[in-house]
């Protein structure tokens, strides 16, 4: 009797805490030419890249982070970081957009070289999540 209660009771636990640990992903990561919508990510809609002369925003779409989790998005040219945002989160997040950019276009436009979105989640101060977009010119 105390060992079906002993086996029905880690069951019930191992049960309880699968469906409590989902892991953290990202669902999208990219480069647009606006700020994205929530709407526009859940859809499945692939924004347009930035170009030369367009507002340049570097995305993150990311799913089941936990509370004290840090998300990072920056936006990069070459080995430069030109625009970064950061959230630590005070609750557990089912999903969260994070975007880092510019919704105007740089005097003359932007500077050569190649741009790319670059991601960091850490959780306890260690990186859960390291994640970047290929490097593109903008034409």
């Amino acid at each position: 009797m105390l060992t079906r209660l002993l086996f029905a009771a880690g069951l019930i636990c191992g049960i309880a805490s699968a469906a409590s640990t989902e892991e953290s992903k990202v669902l999208a990561l990219g480069l647009a030419d606006h700020e994205v919508s929530l709407e526009e990510l859940e859809q499945g809609k692939t924004p347009l890249m930035p170009q030369f002369n367009t507002p340049a925003v570097a995305y993150v779409f990311a799913a089941d982070l936990k509370k004290g989790d840090t998300v990072e998005i920056t936006l990069m040219n070459d080995d430069r970081s030109l625009l970064s945002n950061s959230e630590t989160l005070l609750e557990d997040q089912a999903r969260i957009l994070l975007q880092a950019g510019k919704r105007g276009v740089p005097a003359g436009g932007w500077p050569e070289g190649n741009y790319q979105a670059a991601l960091k989640i850490t959780r306890d101060g260690k990186p859960l999540i390291e994640q970047a977009t290929d490097p593109i010119p903008f034409d």
